[in-house]
């Protein structure tokens, strides 16, 4: 036996698609399938995260803070990471994709200054500090603000 052939036994799986509680002939008349009384016997299921009355799990974990809706995800890059462009490179968001530097721009991308930088690189990102934009023309670069 593997994965790839696994199967139910026989006989266990049944189909759907039966009209339910159309007479005893059919199989499912009277309590149509739903056994004696009860809570599933009823109409109108209980909502989703219902426990029985029991207090539900989404109550009785605390809550701190709040979450703001308008804060923005800015992924930061170090200066060093540019060393792999080449001389003359322009820079952008997606040749920073193409070289696995940054996977998901979020909301931007912002250049940091930590690290060493060689090449003259034209940069173009949401964002730089004030030491990477020193940094890079200081070797005679641009930095462009998209």
């Amino acid at each position: 036996m593997e994965l790839s052939n696994l199967q139910p036994a026989a006989g266990s799986k049944h189909s759907d698609n039966f009209r339910k509680g159309r007479g005893h002939g059919s199989g499912n008349g009277k309590t149509a399938g739903k056994g004696h009384k009860g809570q599933k016997a009823r109409s109108g299921a209980t909502r989703p995260g219902f426990e029985g009355g029991q207090m539900p799990l989404y109550r009785r974990i605390p809550k701190r803070g709040f979450t703001n809706i308008n804060s923005k995800t800015i992924i930061g890059i170090n200066v060093s990471a540019l060393e792999r462009f080449d001389n003359d490179a322009v820079v952008t968001v997606e040749t920073l994709m193409e070289a696995g530097i940054v996977k998901n721009p979020r909301d931007g991308v912002k250049i940091l200054g930590n690290g060493e930088l060689t090449k003259k690189l034209t940069v173009k990102v949401d964002a730089f500090s004030e030491g990477a934009k020193s940094k890079i023309e200081a070797l005679g670069g641009t930095c462009e603000v998209i």
